[in-house]
């Protein structure tokens, strides 16, 4: 891997190298499978599909999302199979016509130096890879050779096309762009201008832009509805404050994506405690034009409630250095702890707010210090009419 090398620092996760991922510290109950890795693969297996023969309506597409190993064993059969079957075409007609047999000067055969189905298969090859060494080539004696070629000819240039294309868009997919785009191994939780946020960074470690980059989340969990159904995979999306203020991000730089859990919020009953006993999956999907290329491709990952830390926010990655902005990917997945409070956004905005409460780190809410003191002055005055009494 990339990062054991020293090449890529650990604290992030690229989308598409599957980095290892730090044991679970609370773990009070077994946890659902994950609906989306981290390297952005999902982990669904579809099984019992009865129409085979839907995949082969899309021969192209078939082949490009095979594995390399059989892409590359059926672009050496066809070529293959398609020199033998001419080969055996070829062999054919030579024998129909009697070229194989020795003859007087003055004949003439469809196909000049052949004598075996060696020479014929050789003869295919050079036909359909248009190499023409020389020795063997058609003559005007046959019409049927004449017919084979344009054949031949024709099956050979679909071939090409098909082959060469799948090999040309397994290369250039756009998956493997998303390789340099990446993500913060864990999200956060904290508050930022006066609200509960959950943050995730996001990054792009090629020079060249995205363009039309858009994020989206998903809060991925078990739900039942009114009427008694259970959804074991309920997607519920999530929305977001982009920090550009509109849909689309201007990664040139890491940024922060930011969501307010308010009351619209699938997280809004969720509180720190709740976060490590409940099932949570928060799938991130960043999708944009490759500026290169043309092509749109997609970077996806998730986080679960063990990768949500709560009470801490990520640290700068930019700094001015000699009239330029320099990015510190070495600190793209540091965190550091911040005062935030452990409840529930909803039970902080039932309590009137953050302004309500000072926030103490890792304790929960408390009264504001002027409450208190009167409260005390309260209690010292009546002590004091006691002692007098």
């Amino acid at each position: 891997m990339l990062s054991r090398k020293g090449l890529i620092p650990e604290d992030y996760l690229l989308t598409r190298l599957a980095e290892g991922v730090l044991p679970p510290k609370f773990k009070a109950t077994t946890r659902k499978a994950r609906f989306v890795s981290k390297n952005g693969t999902c982990n669904v297996a579809h099984t019992n599909i009865r129409e085979q023969g839907r995949f082969l309506q899309d021969v192209f597409t078939t082949l490009v999302d095979l594995k390399w190993l059989h892409t590359i064993i059926i672009f050496t059969m066809s070529f293959l199979c398609s020199w033998l079957l001419f080969g055996m075409i070829w062999w054919l007609v030579a024998f129909a016509h009697g070229d194989l047999d020795q003859r007087g000067d003055d004949f003439v055969p469809c196909v000049t130096d052949i004598h075996s189905f060696s020479s014929a298969f050789l003869f295919s090859i050079e036909v359909q890879v248009t190499i023409g060494f020389g020795g063997r080539m058609i003559t005007e004696e046959c019409v049927s050779a004449i017919v084979i070629l344009i054949v031949q000819n024709i099956v050979g240039l679909v071939i090409n096309a098909i082959m060469l294309g799948c090999i040309f868009m397994k290369t250039a997919q756009a998956n493997r762009r998303a390789e340099t785009l990446i993500f913060s191994k864990h999200a956060v939780i904290s508050v930022r201008n006066n609200k509960l946020c959950f943050m995730i960074r996001i990054g792009d470690l090629r020079k060249s832009m995205i363009i039309s980059a858009t994020v989206r989340m998903q809060v991925v969990r078990r739900s039942t509805t009114k009427e008694g159904e259970v959804v074991p995979l309920d997607q519920i999306d999530i929305h977001m404050d982009n920090p550009v203020g509109t849909n689309g991000v201007f990664l040139v730089s890491p940024l922060i994506i930011c969501h307010v859990i308010d009351k619209d919020s699938p997280l809004y009953e969720l509180s720190a405690s709740d976060l490590l006993h409940q099932d949570v999956e928060v799938v991130v999907i960043l999708e944009g034009v490759v500026e290169t290329t043309g092509i749109t491709t997609q970077a996806r990952t998730s986080y679960v409630s063990e990768e949500i830390l709560w009470g801490q926010r990520f640290v700068p990655t930019v700094s001015e250095e000699e009239g330029k902005y320099a990015v510190d990917y070495s600190k793209f997945g540091n965190t550091v702890k911040v005062p935030t409070p452990v409840c529930s956004a909803r039970t902080l905005e039932e309590a009137g707010g953050i302004s309500r409460f000072q926030i103490n780190e890792g304790v929960a809410l408390r009264p504001p210090v002027s409450v208190r003191r009167r409260r005390g002055s309260r209690f010292r005055r009546s002590m004091m009419s006691k002692d007098i009494h």
